[in-house]
């Protein structure tokens, strides 16, 4: 049995203080209200809050940060650079570059990530000799740094959409590909981690690389949170609507993937009717509002998709930034930008978006909550900084969504595990191994 006591911490009911946590097997077990602290117990001075879920993560990406910033470029050419990091890596290179991130995540007050993986083979698409190599890598990495993952297998078939129909893979695509749908199918079952960190989800790349057919099996024959990029780009829409006189949501709800197990990420560029597909269907929607204003993506309707029954969580997709409170606060202030109106949102609900609604989109429904029978996932963010000094006591969760940043986090506890202490991870130097990784990538 492991404890920690919060000197303030959001419980599903609101706010409370002197919070005993006790711990099972990675599991709470019990939490107690107006406590004192035992013998044995780690303290967590400041704001507790449940754990955080990255539910949006392409890990390579962090390689990027800070050199795909030519004037005049777009999403489009931006690709192009990634298409050539991604060209670079093997399960071992790209084993050790994803725990640095996964640990800067930690560090940052992430405890779950949605890994939307699609580099599956070698560069020029023949599979290793595990076929599930890279993805192991992936699980593995997790595993040691501490981190929950949901390994979102990638569907990818196709190198592009347009009237004419589906594109043959560019050569830089090719280590994405499996042959067909049912290759990847008997690839992706072949994935069984053993840590009780991980579990596997299902993504379906894009309309523009995945087809209705291809579509339609994923909705029949994996039961498996199962995401999809939709919309993030006007041109989508425009190849979307060319090939099959549709939407990208429309196609996906056509195909029968529109479940509540289902995760829209980004869709900036929504019709009234996509945004009532989405409701309906209670599906989720991964706004990553830190990639996409660096990518010039666009506004998503945050609250048009709330109010059409969508819940909403968060990613970090490209990690330009990794900052879970950078990504709750965007998401308000992204809607006071297109609005013209402050207070859209609630601090509690976006805390909720970052939290249990992540948890749910990736599969691990239940967490995000500090609650009897929860994962003993939890964050503690410090007040000593000067970001949150003055901080009200009585508005904590103003607090921690307009004030803090991924470096007022002090502690962070992954099924019981004790992390992060002090701001730093446990095992690894983060900046040492960012650096030393991503240089080398490039050298």
């Amino acid at each position: 049995m492991t404890s920690f006591f919060a000197d303030r911490a959001l419980l599903p009911e609101g706010w409370a203080a002197d919070v005993a946590i006790e711990v099972a097997n990675g599991t709470i077990s019990t939490v107690t209200v107006g406590s004192s602290p035992d013998i044995g117990s780690t303290r967590l001075h400041g704001l507790v809050l449940p754990g955080l879920a990255n539910a949006h993560s392409h890990a390579f990406h962090r390689a990027l940060r800070s050199r795909t910033h030519a004037l005049g470029g777009s999403f489009w050419t931006w690709r192009d650079l990634m298409y050539e990091a991604a060209h670079k890596l093997t399960p071992d290179t790209y084993h050790d570059l994803a725990r640095a991130v996964f640990a800067e995540m930690l560090e940052a007050g992430f405890t779950a990530v949605g890994e939307f993986h699609y580099l599956h083979h070698q560069a020029d698409g023949t599979p290793y000799s595990d076929p599930n190599a890279m993805a192991e890598g992936l699980i593995a990495a997790a595993d040691a740094v501490g981190i929950r993952i949901t390994l979102l297998d990638t569907v990818y078939l196709h190198g592009g959409l347009d009237a004419d129909g589906y594109h043959p893979l560019s050569p830089s695509q090719l280590r994405f590909a499996d042959e067909s749908i049912d290759r990847y199918l008997a690839r992706s079952l072949a994935l069984a981690p053993e840590s009780p960190l991980a579990t596997i989800g299902t993504a379906i790349h894009s309309v523009r690389a995945v087809d209705p057919n291809s579509m339609r099996v994923i909705a029949n024959d994996l039961d498996r949170p199962t995401h999809a990029h939709v919309s993030e780009q006007l041109e989508e829409n425009v190849q979307c609507l060319a090939a099959h006189g549709s939407t990208p949501m429309q196609l996906l709800f056509e195909a029968g993937v529109l479940s509540p197990s289902f995760t829209a990420v980004h869709a900036t560029h929504l019709t009234a009717h996509d945004l009532e597909l989405a409701g309906t269907a209670g599906s989720s929607v991964c706004f990553c509002p830190t990639t996409e204003r660096d990518l010039a993506d666009g506004i998503g309707p945050a609250i048009e998709l709330t109010r059409a029954g969508a819940s909403l969580c968060i990613g970090s997709d490209s990690h330009a930034v990794i900052d879970p409170f950078e990504e709750m606060r965007a998401i308000e202030m992204h809607e006071r930008l297109s609005s013209h109106e402050r207070g859209v949102f609630e601090a509690e609900g976006l805390i909720a978006a970052a939290s249990s609604n992540g948890y749910e989109s990736i599969g691990w429904s239940g967490g995000g909550r500090i609650a009897v029978g929860a994962p003993a996932d939890v964050v503690c963010v410090a007040l000593g900084s000067a970001r949150m000094a003055g901080a009200d006591p009585a508005l904590p969760g103003d607090a921690v969504v307009f004030a803090a940043g991924a470096g007022d986090v002090s502690d962070v506890i992954v099924g019981g595990r004790h992390v992060v202490r002090e701001g730093a991870h446990e095992s690894i130097s983060v900046a040492a191994e960012l650096d030393r990784t991503i240089t080398a990538l490039f050298a």
